[in-house]
């Protein structure tokens, strides 16, 4: 197939703010014990922080990392992370949370890998004074109760969280503390003034939908808007995408979902901001998307844990990750570059053993999976702002999408000039050849790589602790040809890959 791409250099989507390459770290199977944590570890330091994972999560480069829940933080009491560390039952995970890692320890991990924090409040099971109460303990300096009790637990300085989500997936019916949008919308509104009052600097983000087929999706979001458009500065939003009885086509092309659900919340925000008579702009925050095989969890998994009764850290969501899975996440990081002008942050979920880019064993070695690479790519190239792209040409037809482009694609520009483009071909079976104009600016090709299937592999070959045979490699035959109007690239994109070009200025983009 072919593929042909138009972009001009100032042809501006929004700026690409660093908040969308964030993580996630859940008390949930064993992205805590033994993920970021394991005292004892031959590579642990002396607060038992695991330093293979911690210099994994540095080369991967997430930005901001929320903590503690997802479902885990419905049924969490804030305190027992701090100070006293009772063992508790965890409801959410079926589980049982020994309490030994919690907040200070968190705050203390965040430092050392350089990460901003996003805080999730219980919203479930507790409410605003227990929220504001946790607020006070990070964030107030000192002289009250609460942030003398920090002092006293070994941070004599305020952590200074920024962000802070208003609960989690109310609108699901598996959550703790289930609510209907009108009891969660006012509960989130009456919590976010208090919060305010305390801290006026902080950032809100109320919870959207958990995922776009709810049936209660869309007037969620209009009914908790009503309550909190005039104090919240984000919504949520989650998405997870999976392969369903062998449908590649439409598992590749799950972009073109996040792209429509973007579209329909942004929409939505627009409709009810209006409605009320606001003038203030509310963002996206995707604090919650990953591939991820539900259907295992819910048909096989979720009844074995509950069967196999009470642990600690049981091994949860231990997703192993594909060439397939890979390429689906890249073109998931293409659709947030594309939506830069409505997603404010992305929080890929999660971090370490729970469906994540890396993977440990206790005692054992830290390795990275197939899903590392694109998001370290796209978290280490895509600075400056994002660029409108208009691809025409090959199309292929989905059983769940429809009809799609073959490529998809994004492409940022950075101050210095220098542009990435990220290419993902959705043909699982033949090379796509592009034809990308880039007008307004003389470029030379700096560095090509593609990820896909290894030679001698399959597109279900995955990364272990012992060997690595997905990972990025040079793209051959990438060709640049200037002239007065700017820069044609032209490439042949392998069959199942995500491609990255890496095009430094030969003359000053008329940007």
């Amino acid at each position: 197939m072919r593929a042909d791409i138009e972009a001009a250099v100032a042809d501006v989507i929004g700026p690409v703010p660093r908040r969308l390459f964030g993580s996630f770290v859940e008390h949930l199977g064993r992205a805590v014990y033994t993920g970021i944590h394991e005292p004892g570890h031959s590579t642990s330091d002396g607060r038992g922080f695991r330093g293979d994972v911690l210099e994994l999560v540095r080369e991967l480069g997430p930005s901001v990392v929320r903590y503690p829940g997802g479902n885990f933080v419905s049924a969490y009491r804030w305190e027992d992370g701090v100070g006293q560390r009772p063992v508790r039952l965890d409801p959410a995970w079926h589980s049982v949370e020994p309490n030994r890692f919690g907040l200070h320890e968190f705050a203390e991990w965040a430092e050392a890998a350089g990460v901003e924090v996003m805080y999730a409040v219980n919203l479930g099971t507790r409410g605003i004074q227990e929220a504001a109460d946790v607020l006070e303990y990070c964030n107030h300096p000192g002289g009250t109760e609460l942030s003398e009790r920090r002092r006293a637990n070994g941070a004599d300085r305020p952590f200074g969280f920024r962000l802070w989500c208003l609960g989690n997936e109310m609108d699901g019916p598996w959550q703790a503390g289930h609510k209907t949008a009108d009891e969660y919308g006012r509960l989130a509104a009456e919590t976010a003034r208090v919060l305010r009052m305390i801290d006026p600097g902080v950032e809100l983000v109320v919870a959207g939908s958990s995922n776009a087929e709810m049936p209660t999706f869309g007037s969620w979001e209009r009914t908790v808007l009503r309550h909190t458009a005039a104090l919240a500065d984000h919504i949520s939003l989650h998405a997870y995408y999976q392969e369903l009885d062998g449908d590649t086509g439409s598992y590749l092309a799950s972009a073109a979902a996040l792209d429509a659900y973007i579209r329909d919340c942004a929409a939505i925000i627009d409709e009810t901001v209006a409605e009320l008579g606001l003038d203030r702009r509310i963002g996206i925050s995707v604090d919650e998307w990953n591939v991820w095989d539900q259907r295992r969890w819910n048909e096989t998994d979720q009844p074995r844990l509950v069967a196999g009764g009470w642990r600690e850290h049981p091994r949860l969501l231990e997703d192993t990750y594909t060439v397939t899975d890979a390429v689906v996440v890249g073109s998931l990081l293409n659709s947030l570059l594309r939506n830069v002008d409505r997603v404010t942050m992305a929080n890929q979920a999660q971090l370490v053993n729970a469906i994540a880019p890396i993977r440990t064993e206790p005692g054992g070695p830290a390795w990275r999976q197939a899903t590392f690479h694109p998001f370290r790519l796209a978290a280490a190239l895509a600075r400056g702002v994002s660029l409108r792209l208009a691809v025409t040409g090959g199309r292929v037809r989905t059983a769940q999408h429809g009809e799609v482009d073959v490529v998809d694609a994004a492409a940022t520009l950075d101050e210095s000039g220098q542009c990435a483009v990220f290419l993902t071909n959705r043909d699982p079976a033949s090379p796509t050849e592009i034809r990308l104009r880039l007008r307004g600016g003389r470029f030379a090709v700096h560095h090509a790589e593609t990820l896909t299937v290894p030679e001698g592999g399959t597109r279900h070959t995955v990364n272990t602790a012992e060997s690595e045979p997905v990972r990025p490699v040079a793209l051959p035959g990438v060709a640049a040809t200037a002239d007065a109007r700017g820069t044609v690239i032209t490439a042949s994109l392998p069959p199942l890959s995500w491609t990255v070009l890496r095009l430094r200025p030969e003359a000053a983009p008329h940007a």
